[in-house]
């Protein structure tokens, strides 16, 4: 059975910062390219970030770019968000994904297992 677990979300103000962890198990983690995404009330789910299986390929949002990190550890069967510079807008429950596919790609519809998503609420 696969679990996605997210953990780290919780509230801060704008500016500041949080890393949320995902740890996996169930699924070849070494093989699965691992997704971040985030929901916000009202609105569709969004892409955050991607990292490929080896860690060597990043892809990220544009709105996202030079302000959140994704990083795995392949020994551990984690994948982490490390989210600088947070802005209210920011505010949403993030989703960690995994794929099988090697591709890093945005689509929600290209990933086949999600957890169950961690609340980040930034604050102005």
């Amino acid at each position: 059975q696969v679990q996605l677990v997210e953990s780290g979300g919780g509230s801060v103000q704008a500016g500041g910062s949080l890393t949320l962890s995902c740890a996996a198990s169930g699924l070849p983690f070494i093989t699965s390219t691992m997704g971040w995404f985030r929901q916000a009330p009202g609105k569709e789910r969004e892409f955050v970030a991607a990292i490929s299986w080896s860690g060597g390929t990043t892809y990220y949002a544009d709105s996202m770019k030079g302000r959140f990190t994704i990083s795995r550890d392949n020994a551990k069967n984690t994948v982490s968000l490390q989210m600088n510079s947070l802005k209210p807008e920011d505010t949403a429950v993030y989703y960690c994904a995994a794929r099988l596919g090697r591709q890093t790609v945005p689509m929600p519809t290209a990933y086949e297992n999600w957890g169950q998503g961690t609340q980040v609420t930034v604050s102005s």
